[in-house]
């Protein structure tokens, strides 16, 4: 106001030398305006005093003095966050000498409402470069309302904290998948090589990460990284996995990896032990794939690629003879699938029941009549004499006892089987299962035999009865079944199909399969047939994908011809997989197929489903048609995605 008031007077002094009537005027407008301001400032003053008087008599209540001289930053807030008042230390500290009158409180404290409850650890917020830890106390004067905001400065233990979080250890194991399978039929030289470009690969993949590396076995690793140094492995999804993959071998087998990480474990112990139950996932869900285990669940990268068929049948071996002694200690045997039973799920059923009745034990297959998608072999069954041998899950109930063995064929998860309450009632659990692993898997099973490289659990089941005893010899009637459910899930014999599956195969005809009552059990109606065919009409494809919806409601069949639409969708040049969308139940069912080279299981995840790499699906409930349709579409986009960046 100084300057401004001595311009004017240069300024009036200054038109003396132009014009006498003007410098009057002049020199009236200058002395009338620091009249004016001195009267301003003067009357500013009084206000100021007065507002602090009034503050002072209001901030008696909270001890005024002691608040002045308090040794941590205080502010006094309106009810609108207007700082009306702060002591020495919050003038200094956060406002670095600014002038804190008429400046709102949420400046500082962004994102809160001081005039709610404070909460019992305060308010976390940063301001120019610090951390504090802000708590809010309401202040009621006989005039307005306040509220107290206090600052703990707590820059340093954030630091700490941050630099803790930063720096904690993530176990990795890692182990070659198909190392055996890498040694047979390989020259001594080249199996140094493959094995040298792997280590490399691994080795330089953790130190580049700032991981430290250990070789625990001629297969397996074991690496140690801090969670800055993982984070950054995860967002670029495991790179180490397509590296080992582009190792170029003499017998064109391609090396593969699984991994599994333990993350945000409290030790380390328990990082390791995360680390293995990763690694089991890994490898349950085929290989050639990373697993993330933390206290919120599973993250699963890769797996791109089919599992690696094993030629060695000594676990096979192992677990019938584990099984058949389990069977001869049992009252009874109970089995069961998954519930709208397929053929594979049950032939295999039919399969171990049989086997079982063949060993002197009473053995039942657990399925409901009404349900299920195998009404022409159930009802061949029965005119077979297998009378009697089918329970629905009500009359099954009341048969078991304390050992009662159940035998789960074609599942591994609960929450899909024929019946829970069976299962909860079983003491003696076994899963024969060849779906890749999925997370809330049966954990209780005295016997897991879980192989994701099998075509089909009528594969593996077909392989148990043969090491069972040379007596116990398999009839006609389930051999089909057995055949049928093969058949089934290798799209007559053409995908995921090993050497193994045809030596199943070739067992099952010598005991008197035969191909063409096989046949006859995939015969459709001519009204599931005109479904079908109208559904591969009218499929769309999307980026190699071809999509097809049913608009018939809870059709006859649907389930079956939808699965055979999406088998024969493969058959369309450019198409990579299928995926059929109907109306069943109140809900809607995708059904999912591919020739391998696009994994359908990674997608159906992503919508709550499951399966294997060539054949998965997905149940939505309470979801209308076009939505359903527009989440697959966006479940196809992030599968791209993801892979775009592998």
């Amino acid at each position: 106001m100084l300057i401004a008031i001595g311009c004017c007077a240069a300024v009036t002094v200054a038109t003396l030398f132009f014009n006498i009537r003007l410098f009057y005027i002049c020199a009236f407008v200058t002395v009338a305006c620091a009249v004016l301001l001195v009267w301003q400032v003067q009357l500013a003053k009084r206000q100021i005093s007065r507002f602090l008087v009034t503050m002072g008599q209001t901030l008696t209540t909270v001890q005024q003095d002691a608040l002045t001289g308090f040794p941590i930053p205080v502010f006094v807030c309106s009810g609108e966050g207007e700082i009306v008042w702060c002591n020495r230390l919050g003038q200094k500290e956060i406002l670095g000498e600014e002038n804190c009158y008429g400046k709102s409180i949420y400046t500082i404290l962004t994102g809160v409402d001081i005039t709610r409850t404070c909460p019992e650890g305060g308010y976390d917020t940063e301001y120019k470069g610090r951390f504090y830890a802000a708590y809010v106390a309401r202040a009621v004067s006989e005039e307005e309302e306040l509220y107290m905001v206090y600052f703990f400065e707590n820059t340093e233990l954030k630091r700490y904290a941050r630099e803790y979080f930063e720096t904690r250890p993530s176990v990795m194991l890692i182990l070659v998948d198909n190392y055996e399978e890498l040694q047979q039929n390989m020259k001594d030289n080249e199996r140094a090589r493959v094995m040298g470009q792997i280590e490399y690969a691994v080795s330089k993949f953790v130190n580049d990460s700032g991981g430290l590396l250990l070789k625990t076995e001629r297969d397996r690793f074991t690496a140690v990284m801090e969670e800055r140094s993982l984070r950054g492995v995860i967002s670029a999804r495991f790179t180490l996995l397509e590296q080992v993959r582009a190792i170029e071998t003499e017998t064109k087998m391609v090396p593969t990896l699984s991994v599994g990480v333990g993350r945000d474990a409290a030790t380390l112990e328990e990082s390791e032990r995360f680390a293995r139950q990763a690694l089991d996932m890994a490898l349950g869900r085929g290989g050639d794939q990373a697993a993330v285990r933390s206290a919120s669940g599973y993250e699963f990268f890769g797996g791109v690629s089919s599992g690696m068929e094993k030629r060695t049948k000594v676990k096979t071996r192992i677990v019938a003879t584990a099984l058949a002694e389990l069977i001869s200690g049992s009252d009874n045997v109970l089995v069961m699938g998954h519930r709208a039973a397929d053929l594979d799920c049950f032939g295999a059923s039919v399969g171990i029941m049989k086997a079982a009745r063949l060993m002197g034990k009473d053995a039942y297959v657990v399925i409901r009549r009404s349900t299920n998608l195998v009404t022409l072999e159930y009802e061949r069954l029965l005119q077979n004499g297998f009378e009697g041998m089918f329970l629905e899950p009500e009359d099954a109930l009341p048969r078991i006892t304390r050992k009662t063995l159940l035998v789960i064929c074609d599942t591994h998860v609960k929450h899909i089987l024929e019946s829970e309450a069976v299962f909860d009632a079983c003491k003696n659990v076994v899963v024969v299962d060849h779906h890749r692993k999925m997370v809330g898997h049966i954990d209780n099973a005295v016997i897991f035999y879980h192989e994701p490289y099998a075509s089909s659990a009528s594969e593996m089941v077909t392989e148990l009865v043969q090491y069972f005893g040379d007596k116990l010899r398999l009839g006609r009637p389930e051999a089909e079944a057995l055949l049928a459910g093969i058949m089934l899930d290798t799209k007559n014999f053409i995908i995921k199909t090993g050497v193994r599956t045809f030596e199943a195969a070739a067992y099952l005809r010598k005991i008197g399969a035969d191909t063409v009552e096989v046949r006859r059990m995939f015969a459709l109606s001519m009204e599931s047939y005109q479904r079908r065919a109208k559904l591969v009409a009218n499929a769309e494809v999307y980026r190699g994908c071809a999509i097809a919806v049913s608009p018939d409601r809870d059709a006859p069949d649907i389930q079956v011809t939808a699965a055979q639409a999406a088998d024969e969708l493969l058959g369309i040049i450019g198409v990579q997989a299928s995926f059929l969308v109907f109306e069943m139940n109140g809900g809607v069912s995708i059904s999912a197929r591919s020739m391998g080279q696009l994994n359908v299981q990674i997608i159906m995840e992503k919508l709550g489903g499951g399966g294997h790499l060539t054949m998965a699906g997905a149940q939505l409930s309470g979801m209308p048609l076009d939505e359903a349709y527009r989440r697959l579409v966006a479940a196809i986009d992030q599968y791209f995605e993801e892979n775009s960046r592998n």
